[in-house]
């Protein structure tokens, strides 16, 4: 069985791409372990530890690593949780009724955050900042800025004119893009 490989521009991401649709419609994001639990392949996968983050689409596994992690160790157990997950021929996602209402909200955020991190994140970390999605509530996306872009007095102008033009104009379920350490007063 062969599984196709990307490394991206950030070293800490690299794409997996196998012979069979995991999801047959949408996306998913796994980062946490209630997120975890909707998902046997992702939950394994991070089980082998080093593991940051997991995104999937229909034909895509997007793996990101902690930064000591090693990709030399990584990728090959990764390409066996793949294979076995497909041998085996488990659901990839397991939907509750709960998840189910939220399946939506789901898919807007998983392109929210697919757009931030293929066309947004990229410019902002050409100006030493970063840019990470925290929530999206009632058409509002939160995001806090950091490095050079935490303090920048042009980081607002970022926010209005760049991602959240960009956010708005491919998903219309996006109302306004707002900091989050400003909004919601809390530290990171």
């Amino acid at each position: 069985m062969l599984i196709e490989t990307q490394k991206t521009a950030d070293k800490e991401v690299m794409n997996f791409f196998p012979p069979i649709k995991l999801l047959q419609t949408g996306r998913a994001e796994f980062i946490d372990s209630k997120s975890l639990r909707r998902s046997p392949l992702a939950e394994r996968l991070f089980d082998l530890g080093g593991i940051k983050s997991i995104f999937m689409t229909e034909e895509l596994i997007s793996v990101t690593k902690e930064a000591e992690a090693d990709w030399e160790d990584l990728k090959p157990q990764i390409l066996a949780e793949i294979m076995e997950h497909i041998s085996l021929g488990e659901a990839t996602l397991v939907n509750t009724e709960e998840q189910e209402a939220s399946n939506e909200n789901e898919e807007i955020i998983g392109q929210i955050i697919g757009l931030l991190n293929a066309r947004i994140r990229p410019a902002v970390k050409q100006d030493g900042g970063d840019i990470i999605f925290k929530s999206f509530e009632n058409g509002i996306v939160f995001v806090e800025m950091k490095g050079n872009c935490a303090g920048c007095p042009y980081a607002l102008v970022t926010l209005k004119e760049g991602v959240e033009k960009i956010l708005k104009n491919y998903i219309p379920q996006v109302k306004e893009v707002r900091n989050f350490e400003k909004t919601k007063g809390e530290k990171s």
